[in-house]
């Protein structure tokens, strides 16, 4: 059954309407009428829901909340270096798919790319649609949050409002004698948020690294082989997934 997000609140009579492009997808793609069910989400909280009028708009009643259990056990932030092409687009996609919770991307000393101003609001509106897309298709109930491009000493501020901070860095994993991301894992069922740091194609350089080490992150290397930076995130997702759900 189809997923849509509203973003109005309840109504006191549990009606609600539905516009823009979801509408559009309804009438349109989907060729739901009166009558026909969906699944409404509003403010995390999942109804099933029936459509009681198609006009321009799709109006819809409420009729029960729904039991649901989709979103990970643990708050996963991705940040992300910027890549180059459209890598991040991938990330955002599969990421949702696999339960992050945030994608923040910063700028890195070896991202090749730059966003200026223009270019980043479009980037990442383009992002937040690809997340709420995402998020209807694999049945969650939260749309993952899309920050703005941070610098990176942004990033290093930012981290300190997580439980647990985990960089993907296998040089400074090997000279600190690192864990294995397992061993990691285990360490944190007593913490809620986590923060995965990923560099751009050209990898974290030492003076980031130096700079999250000091901060109390912990370094470790993704399995034996090396990974692509659009591919870690999803690895370690996955990763994230097998040990807590």
């Amino acid at each position: 059954m189809q997923r849509y997000f509203l973003e109005d609140k309840e109504s006191a009579n549990g009606y609600m309407t539905i516009t823009g492009d979801d509408a559009k997808h309804i009438a349109k793609v989907m060729r739901q009428s009166v009558g026909d069910q969906l699944i409404a989400v509003v403010s995390g909280k999942v109804h099933l829901a029936e459509v009681t009028d198609i006009d321009l708009d799709i109006q819809v009643k409420l009729i029960r909340e729904l039991e649901d259990r989709s979103e990970l056990p643990k708050k996963v932030t991705i940040a992300c270096g910027l890549p180059k092409g459209d890598k991040l687009e991938l990330i955002t996609q599969k990421a949702t798919e696999l339960g992050m919770s945030a994608l923040l991307p910063y700028s890195a000393e070896r991202s090749i790319v730059k966003w200026d101003g223009a270019k980043s609001a479009k980037k990442i509106e383009r992002l937040k649609k690809i997340a709420k897309e995402a998020a209807e298709q694999s049945h969650r109930s939260r749309i993952p949050d899309i920050h703005t491009v941070h610098s990176f000493k942004e990033l290093a501020i930012e981290a300190e409002n997580y439980d647990a901070v985990i960089v993907a860095y296998e040089e400074e994993a090997k000279k600190s004698g690192g864990k294995r991301f397992a061993e990691i894992l285990e360490s944190l069922y007593d913490k809620d948020s986590i923060l995965l740091v990923f560099g751009p194609e050209g990898g974290i350089s030492e003076v980031e690294a130096a700079v999250l080490k000091k901060a109390g992150a912990q370094f470790t290397a993704l399995g034996p082989r090396i990974l692509r930076t659009e591919t870690a995130p999803l690895y370690a997702l996955s990763a994230i997934s097998y040990e807590f759900e």
